[in-house]
């Protein structure tokens, strides 16, 4: 039986263990979206990782929802995150890009001038987002998409996964929760539409299910994943039944033939997202939340998933494979500077000696 730490083949992606780096905003780019060489040495430090999926860029600028947030959309972009991934390869690892469309999550005091805030129906998020120049804000009011502006979102995401391949990635990951766009269309509560990406539950499928095409015909299906949250509510979400909704959206990615799908474990007792996942899409899982080294390999050993990503421990623990690997302490991170600007927190931490 495998372990945490044999290689694995997920699609066209080639894994040399297990442990994976979950995507996390870290906010360490520059004000135009810029990845800076505090990234190049970041995502570096952390390429012994059998893969890096790294932190949500923004496939377009309606896309952005936080400051100091890496896109991949403009040239200068698409140059930065080169530096990053000849990084990781030189270093022997692989990375992936997670496409993130925050939607109606953002603020006009965050993007840029004249860019609108988009979703499926014109519903603000209850809650507040900080920003640079005016602290915390209330999320704006979102404009809904039209149908044919829905359809040129869609064509974004591919021309982002090609774009991503540019600048280096071995892949794409398509951001689908936390109350970002694919989510939002995807449940009931905050997608009203009455036209094909809205209603019943496979139109409301449709905007993700068609984002992951866009990106399997740029890039490959086989370098294309999926990141999920059943049961999520962040963002000021809401869903009917959010275990058939995700289980819908699960099986339309099975069919797509995509690399893995990314989940995460569900917030709520009576949703096994796991389960879920293999009944649904399949063994080529990724799992993600609150795991040790322990309870991470025993997962993979038995079964529940093909590998196991971790967030948190890689803040501040950039050899965190052989410390799992050799039962060694772990550091733990400065919670104060997980967002802020500059170098502190971010690549500074140590391996151990």
């Amino acid at each position: 039986m495998p372990t945490l730490f044999d290689p694995l083949a997920l699609g066209e992606l080639k894994l040399s263990n297990r442990v994976v780096m979950a995507p996390m905003t870290r906010n360490r780019a520059d004000a135009a979206g810029v990845p800076g060489t505090a990234m190049v040495d970041y995502y570096a430090q952390r390429a012994s990782a059998g893969l890096i999926v790294a932190e949500g860029a923004w496939p377009e600028p309606e896309g952005q929802a936080y400051c100091r947030q890496p896109g991949i959309f403009s040239r200068e972009q698409v140059r930065a995150w080169r530096r990053v991934t000849d990084a990781v390869h030189e270093a022997g690892g692989r990375i992936v890009l997670q496409l993130m469309h925050a939607g109606r999550v953002g603020s006009r005091q965050i993007k840029g001038a004249g860019v609108r805030t988009v979703a499926p129906s014109a519903i603000a998020a209850r809650g507040e987002i900080y920003t640079d120049s005016a602290g915390m804000q209330p999320f704006d009011t979102p404009v809904a998409l039209s149908t044919a502006e829905v359809r040129a979102v869609v064509a974004h995401h591919g021309d982002a996964a090609a774009r991503a391949l540019e600048a280096g990635f071995d892949g794409v990951e398509l951001h689908g929760t936390s109350g970002y766009l694919p989510m939002t269309f995807l449940c009931s509560g905050t997608n009203l539409r009455d036209d094909e990406y809205g209603g019943t539950l496979e139109n409301r499928v449709r905007f993700a299910d068609e984002c992951l095409a866009a990106m399997a015909a740029a890039c490959g299906a086989g370098r294309v994943g999926l990141r999920l949250n059943p049961g999520n509510t962040y963002n000021d979400t809401s869903d009917a039944d959010p275990a058939e909704s995700h289980a819908a959206l699960m099986r339309a990615a099975a069919c797509r033939g995509i690399a893995y799908l990314h989940v995460m474990r569900a917030p709520r007792d009576d949703i096994d997202a796991f389960a879920l996942a293999r009944e649904h899409f399949g063994d080529a899982l990724i799992l993600n939340d609150g795991f040790d080294g322990a309870g991470a390999d025993a997962a993979v050993r038995a079964g529940e998933g093909a590998a196991v990503s971790f967030a948190r421990h890689y803040i501040a623990n950039p050899d965190l494979v052989r410390r799992l690997h050799q039962g060694l302490p772990l550091a733990r991170f400065d919670r104060t500077t997980l967002y802020t600007a500059g170098e502190a927190g971010y690549n500074d931490y140590p391996p151990l000696a």
